[in-house]
């Protein structure tokens, strides 16, 4: 049954998006049928067939194997400090707990450093084109737009500058997709992050959040031309175009600049969640007080803190979206929270919900990985207009517009990935990492 509610929700979170898109009637229903169709069809093989279960185990362990492997270095500068929860060093030394600045953080760096090898190869250039060129191909957008969409699923904000020189004379509705696809995908060097904070509950996380991060490509860009349809020309409509790329002269260089960019990217992660964690906690202060006595005075029992209220807006989509009733509520406040805290804290409250065993149903999580792998969240707004503006000041009036209307399409689109993925759910043990 809940199967078929996660079915029904993938129409239903379209149909929401109809309801507030700029433009009702020059939607275009070849991007939303083609769209939902690889969405389902790559579900379908990962889930259902035996040959994409396989694959989807295999990269779940290579994964994990790169996560540790990458710990190496993290391990000789912090000593047991590095050491995951359980483990011991060569020494006998036991870990100190999961301590997310210096287990956590330290993979983006290394991530970060892999990535910007893999680009100076060419093998990302060339898994990237795969994608840009069927999304091209089957919905017949701009060539532009796609290849941002498709290097969205393995980087972050980066990707923009592979699309650069076409950036100047792009239309509103290609920049809601640009801003979309960042904002509704998540960039490999940040995975691991989520693989450390959830492998112990979910051990297989990892394929899951590669499949997260598969499904909210095209779901983007389905929600994204619903919110904000294209009117105009796109200069590259149809065409396939080759990422603009400033390769470096060096294995050695590739390597050190993705390094460098992946210590940007820890202390942007840092500064975040020091910032908002904060702010938000003066935010339920207020709340709270106020809280209290309007439940005395109303004679309510309703949570005022930031991530209850926005709890009780996701809520009806948490059910939409075929998660059980006796779960909503705390799925719901996840997906709230993600909105103002990001998604790195999501996952860690979901980490505390599976391990105390507050989740009634294991389809609750399962659900709440795909809703929640997403970068849908106000920070990441500002970050993804300011980095693209950077790229083309000219029209950063026109990013500026847009963004708010990006942000909806984005967060949609991780509800929407998470539907596609709930059609297919099965209770086996390669869903759960049983």
């Amino acid at each position: 049954m809940y199967n078929l509610i996660s079915f029904a929700g993938i129409f239903i979170l379209m149909a929401v998006a109809w309801s507030l898109s700029a433009n009702r009637k020059v939607v275009n229903w070849r991007v939303i049928i083609w769209g939902t169709i690889i969405q389902l069809v790559f579900a379908l093989f990962i889930f259902v067939v035996p040959a994409g279960s396989k694959i989807f185990l295999l990269i779940n362990d290579a994964l994990v194997k790169v996560i540790d492997v990458a710990g190496a270095g993290t391990r000789f500068i912090f000593g047991r400090l590095a050491l995951p929860p359980g483990t011991k060093d060569e020494w006998g030394g036991e870990s100190l707990g999961f301590i997310f600045a210096f287990q956590a953080l330290p993979t983006i760096i290394f991530f970060a450093s892999l990535m910007g090898i893999l680009y100076y190869v060419g093998f990302m250039p060339w898994l990237i084109g795969i994608f840009a060129r069927t999304f091209t191909k089957l919905m017949r957008i701009s060539g532009a737009e796609s290849l941002c969409a498709a290097s969205e699923i393995f980087v972050g904000i980066e990707s923009s500058t592979a699309i650069r020189p076409y950036l100047e004379k792009m239309t509103l509705s290609e920049f809601c997709t640009v801003l979309t696809a960042g904002m509704a995908t998540v960039a490999s060097s940040v995975l691991a992050i989520y693989i450390l904070i959830l492998q112990k509950e979910f051990p297989t996380i990892a394929g899951h959040l590669v499949s997260a991060s598969f499904l909210t490509a095209p779901a983007a860009i389905v929600m994204s031309k619903i919110l904000l349809p294209e009117t105009g020309q796109p200069e590259t409509l149809g065409l396939h175009v080759k990422p603009f790329q400033e390769k470096e002269s060096s294995f050695i260089e590739a390597s050190i600049n993705g390094a460098t960019a992946g210590t940007k990217l820890a202390v942007g992660v840092v500064t975040l969640l020091v910032a908002f964690l904060g702010l938000v906690a003066l935010a339920d202060f207020i709340f709270a007080g106020a809280g209290v006595k309007l439940n005395a005075l109303l004679g309510l029992n309703m949570d005022w803190s930031l991530k209850g209220l926005l709890g009780y807006v996701f809520y009806p989509f948490t059910l939409v979206i075929g998660v059980p009733p006796s779960d909503a509520v705390e799925i719901s406040k996840l997906i709230g929270e993600r909105v103002i805290l990001t998604e790195t804290k999501s996952y860690m409250d979901l980490a505390a919900l599976i391990e105390k065993g507050a989740l009634h149903d294991p389809r609750s999580a399962f659900l709440a990985i795909y809703a929640l792998c997403g970068f849908a969240h106000v920070a990441s707004l500002a970050i993804f207009v300011g980095g693209v503006s950077a790229l083309v000041p000219s029209r950063t009036a026109d990013l500026s517009k847009v963004g708010p209307r990006a942000l909806l399409a984005a967060t949609l689109a991780t509800l929407m990935a998470a539907a596609v993925a709930g059609t297919f759910f099965s209770g086996s043990s390669i869903l759960l990492g049983k």
